[in-house]
C-alpha cells in the first residue's frame, strides 16, 4: 500500500509536456557590433528561435550590415573611400547531438549593394545592387550563462563562396548570446 501511494504523490509532482506553442521555448539572439573610426562597421543581425525538444531548434532572423574604409594618402589624388551595404533575411536550423555542443545551417539571401566615392572629384564608381545567396554551415557550443540563457561560441563557413558574400572565404567565429 506504501508503494502505491508514494506511486500516486511522485506522478502527481511531475507536469505534464504542454502541448501545441510553448513560449517559453522561444529564444532570442543574434549578433550586434560596431566600430567607428577610419574603417566603419554596423551589424545588427537579431534572430528569433525556438526549441522544439533538446536535440533540435530552428528559426529565423535578419541581416543589417554596413561598412567603411577611408584610404587617406596624403595629399594624393588617390584618396577614396569605400562603403558596402547588405540586407537580408536567414532562416537556421540547429542539430544538438549532445546537451552544449551545436551544429548548425543557416541559408541566407543577401541584398548588397556599394559605391567608392573618390575626393579628387572622380565621378563615385557605384557597385551594382543585387540578391546574394549564402550557405553558413558549422558547429560549436552553447554555454549556459544561468536561467534560460547561453553564450554561443561557433566556427562557421560559408559553402557557397559569391564573391559578393558578406562572410569572404575563410571560416569564421562568431560568439553570439540566446536569451
Amino acid at each position: 500500500m506504501l508503494a502505491f501511494v508514494g506511486l500516486g504523490v511522485f506522478a502527481q509532482d511531475e507536469e505534464e509536456p504542454k502541448k501545441g506553442f510553448d513560449k517559453d521555448k522561444l529564444f532570442f539572439g543574434g549578433t550586434f557590433g560596431a566600430s567607428f573610426g577610419s574603417y566603419t562597421f554596423v551589424n545588427v543581425s537579431p534572430q528569433v528561435g525556438y526549441r522544439f525538444n533538446r536535440f533540435f531548434a530552428a528559426g529565423t532572423g535578419i541581416n543589417f550590415i554596413y561598412s567603411s574604409s577611408k584610404y587617406d594618402y596624403g595629399n594624393s589624388a588617390l584618396n577614396y573611400k569605400n562603403e558596402y551595404g547588405v540586407v537580408g533575411l536567414n532562416i537556421f536550423g540547429r542539430v544538438y547531438p549532445v546537451d552544449f555542443l551545436l551544429l548548425q545551417a543557416q541559408p541566407e539571401l543577401n541584398y548588397t549593394w556599394g559605391k567608392v566615392k573618390f575626393y579628387d572629384g572622380t565621378p563615385d564608381q557605384k557597385l551594382e545592387a543585387k540578391f546574394v545567396p549564402s550557405l553558413l554551415v558549422g558547429g560549436g557550443a552553447a554555454i549556459p550563462t544561468g536561467g534560460r540563457g547561453a553564450m554561443t561560441i561557433m566556427l562557421q563557413y560559408d559553402v557557397i563562396q559569391d564573391p559578393r558574400s558578406p562572410y569572404g572565404t575563410s571560416a569564421f567565429l562568431s560568439i553570439g548570446f540566446n536569451f
